[in-house]
């Protein structure tokens, strides 16, 4: 069949909309037909250069929709079934799943060349092969896709909400209470309130945090993050060093989530200050991998046994994590509604992340109108 999909070509570029040629699926794969796809920084990683794909790619890899067909051998889902997609596949066979980690799968080793494990391509046009990002490649209207990147969904959620527990909702969540530890009656210090920023400040809010102080440039991010559990906000670093000293009586804080768009040396090195003794700092943001973004004193670590640690999906688990959210979504725990600012179409893809770059939106959501 054909479908309509946003396509990256080259680095420093916008999308292009085409028409591509899409296979049915195979053992193991599924047709999706995409309801919405969030607008996630990473995708502008991609357009910035910070990390490297290979190109053509489909972009997008946070997408809700329905099964439209199965493959062979597909047991987790089958025709009408409602389901978000994991970013990370999880294959529950290797050694990371089989440990508990299945947001490490070694499947994902394809996820920025865009085919399947097997070094294949389901988009194709006149001959070229296109990949899929993360192996989902959300902008397209369907795609074909393994069942191990899916998670069945009660069929009453609104996808166009559930789709934000595909990538930045677990992401931000996790980074909290998974990767950070955040515990009932600790400060907790948040760099960049966008998708996953939003959710760390709700988990650790619900974690019990007395003190979530939160740092954005943007005045419009920091009022939502004070509506969603943030206890106090300020425009730099330098402002709220001072307070979580002030409210912490010296002692700093318990944690440091780094959850900016693009991660660099200085907020690396403010988030190591903002930590006392024990102190965690969690890097979730991104940057390009071959920058060394870390700078710190190895004596000051030692002495005062500081961590840095890296967090990939905020170290959660896509299987229990993403209906877990959903059911807290449901019972009125964590707020996913509120995260949405904007909606587009396919084709406004690009104002949309033009939007992004510009601080306006928390998530832009991405709708797709096919029959």
């Amino acid at each position: 069949m054909k479908t309509k999909a946003a396509v990256l070509h080259d680095p420093h570029k916008p999308f292009e909309i085409e028409e591509l040629e899409l296979d049915g699926p195979r053992e193991g794969e599924v047709l999706i037909k995409y309801t919405a796809a969030g607008l996630c920084h990473s995708d502008l990683h991609l357009i910035d250069n910070d990390l490297v794909p290979r190109f053509p790619i489909v972009g997008g890899h946070e997408g809700a929709g329905i099964i439209e067909e199965v493959g062979p051998g597909v047991t987790k889902v089958k025709p009408g079934d409602h389901v978000v997609c994991s970013f990370i596949p999880n294959c529950g066979t290797c050694r990371y799943c089989a440990t508990g980690r299945s947001n490490l799968c070694d499947m994902g080793a394809t996820i920025l060349d865009g085919h399947m494990p097997d070094g294949s391509f389901r988009f194709h046009r006149g001959g070229t092969d296109y990949g899929a990002m993360c192996m989902l490649g959300t902008f397209a209207e369907r795609a074909t896709i393994s069942q191990h990147s899916l998670v069945k969904v009660d069929d009453w959620l609104p996808l166009e909400t559930a789709v934000l527990v595909g990538c930045g909702v677990p992401t931000g969540w996790g980074t909290a209470n998974y990767s950070g530890g955040v515990k009932a009656g600790d400060t907790v210090v948040v760099y960049g309130i966008g998708g996953i920023g939003i959710n760390a400040v709700q988990g650790a809010a619900h974690a019990g945090a007395l003190n979530v102080v939160v740092v954005d440039p943007v005045a419009f991010k920091r009022e939502t993050a004070l509506k969603l559990g943030a206890t106090h906000a300020f425009a730099s670093a330098d402002e709220a060093l001072a307070k979580i000293a002030e409210l912490t009586w010296g002692q700093m804080a318990d944690q440091a989530l780094i959850t900016v768009g693009t991660v660099d040396e200085d907020v690396v090195t403010q988030a190591f200050n903002a930590v006392g003794k024990g102190g965690t700092v969690v890097i979730t943001g991104l940057a390009n991998p071959e920058k060394l973004t870390v700078h710190v004193s190895g004596g000051v670590m030692t002495l005062f046994e500081k961590t840095i640690k890296g967090s990939l999906f905020g170290s959660a688990n896509p299987q229990y994590d993403i209906v877990r959210i959903l059911r807290l979504y449901q019972a009125g725990a964590i707020k996913l509604d509120e995260l949405v600012t904007r909606r587009y179409t396919l084709d406004q893809v690009n104002e949309g992340y033009q939007d992004l770059r510009d601080g306006k939106n928390i998530r832009g959501v991405l709708m797709h109108s096919v029959n």
